[in-house]
């Protein structure tokens, strides 16, 4: 459990700068100049997700199952995954009307994929895991907000296509291979 707690720490530690310092990253900036800041965020933020990934996957099996979920809300994580995956394509693309709506895709692709997964697992590791990322997403939707920062214009019709085009695929990629191969969990036995 503490591999996971330290690579929650590291990576999402470093993407909060914005939400409790963000005098730091500027101050960064002017000192070592953005592309020495983005390789320090970058190695950051990938040993992190090394250890949140090798961290998880030695505590939840051995994790205490703090409530066992019933069957549906599993299948509720299935379809919560669809928008997730959606929202996330989004957010790479230019705005269309899915972008400038969700205004911040991104996050809500964290909240959705985070509850959804606390919807779905009942255990310690899952609940360390999946609630710090929703409380992040929650905390860094706020900062943006009082940033001003109100997201993207609308833009053509074409990127929301895009959108749910590569979303359903990525989502099917996932939920039929990527997620036994990466996680080692059946998504649809």
């Amino acid at each position: 459990m503490l591999i996971l707690i330290l690579g929650l720490i590291l990576f999402l530690g470093v993407h909060s700068v914005r939400i409790f310092a963000p005098g730091i990253r500027d101050a960064q900036i002017a000192k070592r100049g953005l592309g020495p800041w983005k390789g320090i965020y970058s190695l950051v933020t990938f040993a992190g997700l090394v250890l949140i990934v090798w961290g998880y996957g030695i505590a939840r099996q051995t994790a205490p199952i703090l409530y066992e979920p019933p069957v549906w809300t599993r299948h509720l994580n299935l379809l919560l995954m669809v928008f997730a995956f959606i929202a996330l394509a989004a957010s790479q693309l230019p705005a269309g009307r899915i972008k400038a709506a969700l205004k911040h895709p991104m996050l809500v692709a964290v909240k959705i994929w985070a509850l959804g997964h606390l919807l779905a697992n009942g255990d310690l590791a899952a609940l360390l895991l999946f609630g710090t990322f929703l409380a992040w997403a929650v905390l860094d939707r706020i900062s943006i907000k009082r940033r001003g920062d109100v997201g993207p214009a609308p833009g053509p019709l074409t990127w929301d296509i895009a959108a749910i085009v590569i979303g359903l695929v990525a989502y099917a990629l996932f939920a039929f291979v990527l997620h036994e191969w990466l996680i080692g969990v059946p998504v649809i036995a």
